[in-house]
């Protein structure tokens, strides 16, 4: 389970957690999740049925990632994201069957931000604290902290506060913080 004892992580009898993953205390990990070696989970995080985190993943503490969803090597989630079910990311821009010169490309999410029900983030974009992305939709570029975007491909929609509600829908000006 992790490389530290004595511990509260909860494991279902299903899941696969490899040897050299490191995974928080408090962090629950459901029914056929998999967390490869060397993948990090922080604490108080929820790995949803179905997960797959791959090695080299850093997943920050109190993330919930719902049911399946793949976060594959390249993909940095900080602490409080949220990942709704059957979220998608990329790490390849050209992704081929056989491919020799094949390079990870990284995605951030950014501490507190929200990713919707089956939305697609393509790799190499950052996604800003706070941010929401809308169900659905196909990420292609990086998202502004605390912006709303939504769509295929998605574009801002306007700004939304810490707990996701909307506070502006000028898409130009995001409002004064403080």
């Amino acid at each position: 389970m992790t490389d530290e004892s004595p511990s509260t992580v909860f494991v279902h009898p299903t899941a696969d957690v490899e040897q050299g993953a490191q995974v928080g205390d408090g962090t629950k990990v459901w029914h056929l999740a998999h967390v490869r070696s060397s993948a990090q989970v922080g604490a108080g995080c929820v790995i949803g049925r179905n997960v797959y985190v791959d090695a080299g993943v850093t997943v920050g503490d109190l993330v919930k990632i719902q049911n399946n969803v793949s976060v594959y090597q390249g993909v940095t989630l900080e602490d409080e994201v949220f990942v709704g079910p059957c979220a998608v990311f990329t790490n390849d821009f050209r992704p081929r069957a056989q491919n020799p010169d094949w390079k990870i490309t990284p995605t951030v999410v950014r501490r507190g931000a929200s990713i919707g029900a089956n939305a697609t983030l393509v790799c190499g974009i950052e996604v800003g604290e706070y941010a929401m992305i809308a169900a659905g939709s196909v990420v292609t570029r990086d998202v502004a902290p605390y912006q709303l975007v939504a769509g295929n491909p998605a574009r801002p929609k306007g700004w939304v506060d810490e707990r996701g509600e909307v506070v502006s829908r000028d898409v130009d000006n995001p409002p004064q913080r403080g």
